[in-house]
């Protein structure tokens, strides 16, 4: 591999939460006991160096000092034009359908706040993203889940008369769709984003649809765009993208949304203007240049064999020496959603007991309650393999 994914990135005293939080902070893990470090696997971000055409691209921008008032350069644009058309075979996409976003969660808001009034019911599948739950409540508007349920192969599939049933049930408009799934991993097939959106368009929904994850993709998936799948899904969805879960890059800040209907544009876009907090940062707009490089193209496709070769060996460790500890393999991203109900029930355990041993020998994973799983444990496998395979060493010898 030309780029170095085996290394083990130090990032403590680097503003980095993953590592600098624990034990010190109410929500983050424990830091653990004393001949144990700490092995992150909770915050859903990388501890890979990103490619080095970001840094390259900051530093020749931060050479000139002056660092005034800006409008996204054409170059910006043509990136996320040229990057959605290779990776995603996006046909037709212009400069006008992109628009900045702070973060995935503040276009989440702005688009509900435009398409919904307080008290308002909103559509999710369940498992949920914890952003999701908080972002949404924080605006006053009611949640319906509509539960992911496993087929006879462990894969996660959507009800689809369930999420018709809740729709008619709750008068609901407005739904969040995340694709790939987070936590589950699921990376949606052609003719399920078909049978969800033609649901959605029976009921007149909106919906507001998650692609963070688009580029990390396992063994082989290939994602999907949900406006790609007809034209009516095309002018119901606002769809949003970032760089910043591909390339590390969340300290930096910066999203994109892309709306091809020009009234959900406008009130999307009238709405996230309001504040006029939702504005690009100048090193943020040159990191998305520099990430979205020819370079950045072969970085993505080694990290996604690195993070596949990482999934197969946990999914494979699990299954071999965790009796009743169940995970749905994902497809996507490189988060694991882990299923320990019948390992609790067989040893009297609750997950907060499982949750607690893993910590105190250094495997900071977390806890999957808040994202609706009842005795789930979420853990991210965006390290080297070699932390990986001591984190699965440590779970077998001190805690299952």
């Amino acid at each position: 591999m030309k780029y170095d994914f085996t290394s083990v990135l130090e990032r403590h005293g680097k503003d980095a939460m993953a590592v600098d939080s624990l034990g010190n902070e109410d929500w983050a893990p424990k830091a653990p006991e004393d001949g144990f470090d700490a092995i992150p696997m909770w915050v859903a971000d990388m501890n890979f160096p990103t490619v080095p055409t970001v840094q390259q691209e900051i530093m020749e921008r931060a050479g000139h000092p002056a660092f005034g008032y800006f409008t996204p350069s054409e170059e910006y644009y043509q990136s996320i034009i040229q990057w959605q058309t290779a990776r995603n075979k996006v046909e037709g996409l212009s400069k006008e359908c992109i628009g900045y976003e702070n973060g995935v969660l503040g276009c989440v808001v702005s688009a509900l706040a435009a398409f919904t009034s307080p008290g308002d019911k909103v559509l999710l599948h369940s498992p949920t993203y914890t952003g999701f739950t908080n972002s949404i409540g924080n605006i006053g508007l009611g949640i319906v889940h509509s539960p992911l349920k496993q087929d006879e192969n462990h894969v996660w599939r959507m009800d689809y008369g369930d999420m018709d049933r809740k729709l008619k049930e709750h008068n609901i408009h407005a739904a969040v769709f995340c694709s790939p799934h987070n936590p589950c991993g699921r990376v949606w097939e052609r003719w399920e984003l078909e049978k969800a959106m033609e649901v959605y368009r029976a009921n007149r929904c909106v919906v507001i649809s998650d692609e963070i994850w688009s580029d990390i993709l396992l063994n082989g998936h290939k994602h999907i765009p949900t406006q790609s799948v007809s034209e009516d899904a095309r002018n119901r969805t606002v769809a949003v993208y970032a760089p910043s879960k591909t390339f590390n890059l969340a300290g930096l800040v910066g999203s994109y949304h892309i709306i091809y209907d020009k009234y959900l544009r406008d009130r999307v876009r009238a709405n996230g203007s309001k504040s006029h907090y939702n504005n690009m940062n100048v090193l943020s707009m040159h990191a998305l240049i520099g990430a979205y490089q020819p370079e950045g193209h072969r970085w993505v496709d080694e990290l996604c064999q690195v993070l596949s070769g990482n999934i197969n060996f946990a999914c494979s460790f699990i299954e071999e020496h965790f009796e009743g500890v169940q995970v749905s393999k994902p497809e996507g991203t490189y988060m694991l959603f882990l299923d320990c109900s019948q390992w609790c029930r067989d040893h009297g355990k609750t997950v907060g007991d499982v949750l607690e041993a893993g910590w105190k020998v250094g495997v900071a994973w977390q806890d999957g309650r808040m994202f609706h799983g009842p005795c789930a444990i979420r853990m991210n496998l965006a390290l080297p393999l070699a932390r990986v395979q001591e984190a699965f060493r440590r779970l077998e010898k001190y805690v299952f």
